[in-house]
C-alpha cells in the first residue's frame, strides 16, 4: 500500500482514484489510496474507511491480547489500570500520522482521516463528498471524466488544469506475475494448495520411489507456505489440521471402530476454519471448501488407503510367489532332483531327502524355474524292499 502512495503522490500525470461499481468499497488500505490520489471520486452506493491497521502474518493480534486483558477481573485494592499494548499503540499512531500527512497534501478532511484509522469509522458516498473526503460522486467512468474536467490540482507542487473532454480510455490488465500472486494469495487456494502438499509427500514416504506425488505435493507446500507468509495464520488451526491428517491416516493403518477417524474430521473441520485468523473482509476460506475437502480427505484416508492396506496384507494369491508353501505331487521317484505337478504344471524341484512316485511334498522356496521341496511328514513312506518283492 505505501509504495502504491509514493507512486501516486510523485507522479508527473495526476492520478484519478474511483472506487467502483455501486456495492464495491475502499476500506483498509484503500482509504489510503484514495487519500493520496490527486482527484478522489466514488460511486452512488459504495463506501470507505475502516482503515486501523490490523496484525498480518501469524500470531495472536494485539486486540485480541487487550480483549483478554479487560475480561479479567480487576483489583479493586491495587486499582490496576490495563494499558494499550505498545505495539499496536504504535502502528495505529504511525497510521494516523501518514494518513494525516495524504489528507493535507490534498486538502481533504484529516479528522475524519484520524477517526477512521483510531476508530475503525466508515462512510457512505454521499457523506464522504459533504466532509470533503472526496472530490466527486460519478455514476461511471464517461460521467467522472465529464466531471472532472476544468478542475484545478496540484501534482508535485504545481498547479494543474485537467482537460479531461473526449479522452481515449486504455484500460491495463495486471501483468502475469500480478495475476499469478493473487491467485496464490487467495486464502482457498492457499488452503488447497497446502493440502495437496500434504498429501503428495503422504504418499510419497508410504510409497517410495513414486517420484510424481512427492514432488508435486512439496511445489504446492512451497508455495502454500509462500503464500500464508502474506495471510493472518493461526498456527492453532495449522496444528489441528495436520493432527485431523494424521488421525485420519492413523484410522486406515490401526482401525479404531472409527474413534480415530471421527476425531481426524472433527479436528480437521476445526482447524479449517479457524486457520485464517482475521476478521478483515476477503481474508476467509469458504465453508463449502472446507466441507469437500474434509469428507474427500475422510473417504481418501479412511476408506481408499484403509482397503489398499487390507488388501496387501492378505496372502499372496496368484503368480510365482504363491507357490511357497504350497503342495505338490512326485512325478517319479528321485533323491537330489526332479518333476513334481502342482496347480495342473510339471515343475523341476530339487530336495535333500529322496523321494517317490506320487508322494506328496511342500513347496519351500522358488528360484527362478525350480522348486526347492521337502516331504510333508504325514505323507507315506516310500514301499521297503520286503514289500517291493512280496
Amino acid at each position: 500500500m505505501r509504495g502504491i502512495v509514493k507512486y501516486i503522490a510523485n507522479s508527473s500525470v495526476p492520478v484519478a482514484t474511483y472506487v467502483a461499481p455501486t456495492g464495491s468499497r475502499a476500506a483498509s488500505a484503500g482509504t489510503y489510496i484514495l487519500y493520496a490520489s490527486h482527484i478522489a471520486a466514488m460511486a452512488p452506493g459504495t463506501n470507505l474507511g475502516a482503515a486501523t491497521p490490523v496484525q498480518l502474518g501469524g500470531g495472536p493480534p494485539a486486540d485480541s491480547k487487550e480483549k483478554d486483558k479487560a475480561t479479567k477481573p480487576v483489583d479493586k485494592q491495587k486499582h490496576e489500570v490495563t494499558k494499550p499494548d505498545p505495539k499496536q499503540q504504535k502502528a495505529v499512531n504511525d497510521a494516523v500520522a501518514y494518513i494525516r500527512g495524504l489528507a493535507e497534501l490534498h486538502g481533504r478532511n484529516q479528522s475524519w482521516a484520524e477517526k477512521a484509522v483510531r476508530e475503525a469509522a466508515s462512510l457512505p458516498a454521499s457523506e464522504a463528498l459533504k466532509l470533503n473526503i472526496i472530490d466527486v460522486i460519478a455514476s461511471d467512468t464517461a460521467d467522472l471524466l465529464k466531471k472532472i474536467n476544468g478542475r484545478e490540482i496540484l501534482v508535485n507542487g504545481q498547479k494543474r488544469t485537467l482537460d479531461t473532454a473526449g479522452l481515449t480510455l486504455v484500460k491495463l490488465d495486471p501483468d502475469w506475475r500480478s495475476r499469478l500472486l493473487n491467485v496464490i494469495t487467495n486464502p482457498n487456494i492457499a488452503y488447497i494448495l497446502m493440502l495437496i502438499g500434504i498429501y503428495g509427500l503422504i504418499f510419497e514416504f508410504s510409497n517410495p520411489g513414486a517420484i510424481a506425488p512427492g514432488t508435486v505435493g512439496a511445489i504446492c507446500l512451497l508455495l502454500a507456505l509462500y503464500a500464508f507468509q502474506l495471510l493472518p495464520i493461526n498456527y492453532a488451526g495449522m496444528g489441528l489440521i495436520l493432527l485431523g491428517v494424521a488421525l485420519m491416516v492413523g484410522e486406515a493403518f490401526e482401525p479404531s471402530f472409527g474413534l480415530l477417524g471421527i476425531g481426524g474430521v472433527i479436528a480437521f473441520t476445526i482447524g479449517s476454519i479457524i486457520l485464517i485468523d482475521t476478521q478483515a473482509p476477503g481474508f476467509g476460506i469458504n465453508i463449502s471448501v472446507i466441507i469437500t475437502f474434509t469428507l474427500a480427505s475422510a473417504i481418501l484416508f479412511i476408506f481408499i488407503i484403509g482397503m489398499a492396506i487390507k488388501a496387501r496384507r492378505r496372502p499372496v494369491v496368484t503368480g510365482q510367489e504363491e507357490m511357497v508353501g504350497g503342495i505338490a505331487t512326485v512325478l517319479h521317484d528321485f533323491d537330489s532332483s526332479g518333476t513334481v505337478i502342482i496347480h495342473s504344471e510339471t515343475w523341476q524341484a530339487l530336495t535333500d531327502s529322496p523321494l517317490h512316485k506320487d508322494q506328496k511334498v511342500k513347496v519351500t522356496d522358488i528360484q527362478g524355474l525350480i522348486l526347492k521341496v521337502k516331504p510333508l511328514t504325514d505323507s507315506p513312506a516310500a514301499p521297503s524292499k520286503q514289500e517291493e518283492v512280496k
